[in-house]
């Protein structure tokens, strides 16, 4: 007898047969220019980003820490 597919298996199957119907999902490109709403957030996330510091360990793992001032 087959086997009872989990909870996953099941949304898989059918988002694939809604593929076939919808087709792919849609993709933008990248070469786009930017808005001035995404301009003014990249520099928001990039002046929060300064204020750490990333450390990296002899394993390779990395995590952050607040910069010294």
């Amino acid at each position: 007898m087959g086997q009872k597919k989990s909870g996953a298996q099941r949304f898989m199957n059918i988002t694939g047969k809604l593929r076939v119907i919808f087709g792919p999902a849609q993709k933008s490109g990248v070469d786009h220019p930017m808005t001035e709403e995404n301009k003014e957030l990249l520099k928001a996330r990039e002046a929060e980003a300064e204020q750490w510091q990333t450390i990296r360990r002899a394993d390779g793992s990395t995590y952050i820490v607040p910069k010294q001032q």
